[in-house]
């Protein structure tokens, strides 16, 4: 591990007057024997956050941050590589709430331990010696792939309702496996999701998704979503999604119930789509429940989205951005569209093709486990390669024409924009009207016409 670890933490090592360790995520991947990739530098030490502050500012460190109260200090070294340091200390917390109530500073490693999540998680590795601290007997559940809590699974789930993602999460990203009593905790604590503040849950959540980036590999993000639905952690933080569990559909296109399919779907979707995956469905459970059938899930589905994310604080045109593909997911699913309204479905959602049409592709193959090509994408690939062939402007920009042209023409105004997009719905069935003489003709006629 030793050769891993950044020139100016050895240094910083060396100027505290007490040992520094690395623990946490930094550790168990290395001991698990994952490739290095990107790490999270978790330091702690006895040492007070005032003797840290001096050391690292002696060795060049920027210190970002100083939290007294939890004897938290952020800081990054001359190379720009950040770390996050806390001081030993053991926790009490009220019951689900994600932040401790009270704090007592320690110089015992093992209280230290005690307050973290996971075994695998409480493996300390001393920075100057070169040497691994094993409290709670983490090197044997990183080497056996298990997830085992510090202390009874009741008490650490109790402690922090954040954990019970966290457990997910992990799971996803490592491959690890919770134990028996750790399922049992997470199970008896799933209400206390409820206790934590929205956007930490996105987060986590969001990590679960892209799990694939780390070692937990393709099938980390449906693996840490079996534990979310096992736990009762989902019906928590995501209802209207959970209840399509064991929800059927046609058994003559799906081999699985709606929720099952939406975890799939997360499978077969490149990383950028994976919320719009698992979402995409959303609104069959509603329609189901209000209609008996799925025929409006596509507009429902787009509506709970939109609820879904605001109320996790996700960004807001990321939010915009996955409803949109969530209600555009179903268009010509039956290939029924005639080539004239595909045109025009092709050109009003151009900026979104590429991920509508991984989504498409994500949703064809998740029904059955089918990673061939989707009818539906094949189709609309080859209507906007012919598009594209014919010189078809997808974009006002692209038009041959601008608003100068009409304001020449005595169009002012609204108008403006009004007549300039009806000129591009015009070019969508045939990209040789782009040119000016043809769409300034257009133009005339169609003010003719209205006289």
């Amino acid at each position: 591990m030793e050769r891993l670890i950044p020139r100016p933490l050895k240094e910083l090592a060396a100027a505290l007057p007490a040992p520094l360790y690395l623990v946490g995520g930094s550790v168990r991947d290395f001991l698990a024997g994952f490739s290095a990739g990107e790490t999270d530098w978790d330091l702690c030490s006895p040492a007070s956050e005032e003797l840290l502050e001096q050391a690292a500012q002696k060795c060049g460190f920027t210190v970002r941050a100083v939290y007294r109260n939890t004897g938290t200090v952020k800081l990054s070294d001359p190379d720009g590589t950040g770390y996050e340091y806390t001081r030993f200390r053991s926790d009490q917390y009220v019951r689900g709430l994600h932040t401790p109530a009270e704090i007592v500073f320690t110089d015992d490693i093992a209280l230290d331990a005690r307050r973290r999540d996971f075994c695998a998680n409480a493996v300390y590795y001393e920075i100057e010696s070169g040497t691994f601290c094993d409290p709670l007997g983490g090197i044997a559940d990183i080497r056996a792939k298990t997830l085992r809590t510090v202390a009874p699974a009741a008490k650490v789930f109790g402690e922090d309702g954040l954990r019970l993602v966290r457990l997910a999460r992990l799971a996803a990203q490592t491959g690890f496996s919770p134990d028996a009593e750790c399922l049992a905790g997470a199970k008896k604590n799933h209400a206390l999701i409820g206790d934590i503040a929205p956007e930490r849950i996105f987060a986590e959540l969001d990590l679960l998704l892209h799990a694939d980036r780390k070692a937990g590999g393709e099938q980390g993000p449906l693996r840490g979503l079996c534990i979310l639905r096992e736990t009762g952690v989902l019906k928590e933080i995501l209802p209207e999604l959970a209840a399509g569990d064991g929800m059927p559909q046609r058994p003559d296109f799906h081999r699985y119930d709606v929720l099952e399919h939406s975890f799939r779907c997360v499978r077969y979707a490149p990383e950028n789509i994976r919320w719009a995956a698992l979402l995409h469905d959303v609104g069959k459970p509603f329609c189901f429940t209000r209609d008996g059938n799925f025929h409006a899930h596509p507009e429902e589905g787009a509506r709970l989205t939109e609820e879904i994310l605001s109320r996790l604080k996700a960004p807001k045109k990321f939010t915009e951005r996955t409803a949109r593909l969530v209600a555009l997911h179903m268009r010509d699913f039956n290939l029924a569209m005639k080539e004239s309204k595909v045109r025009r479905e092709i050109q009003t959602n151009y900026d979104l093709l590429p991920e509508l049409f991984a989504l498409r592709q994500a949703d064809f193959s998740a029904c059955k486990d089918d990673r061939s090509p989707a009818p539906g994408v094949v189709k609309w690939q080859r209507i906007l390669g012919q598009m594209r062939a014919e010189g078809v402007p997808f974009t006002l920009k692209e038009l041959a024409v601008n608003g100068a042209d009409l304001t020449a023409l005595g169009i002012g105004g609204e108008r403006v924009g009004e007549v300039l997009r009806g000129l591009l719905a015009y070019c969508a069935q045939d990209g040789t009207r782009n040119t000016r003489e043809k769409l300034l003709r257009h133009v005339k006629n169609c003010t003719k016409e209205n006289k």
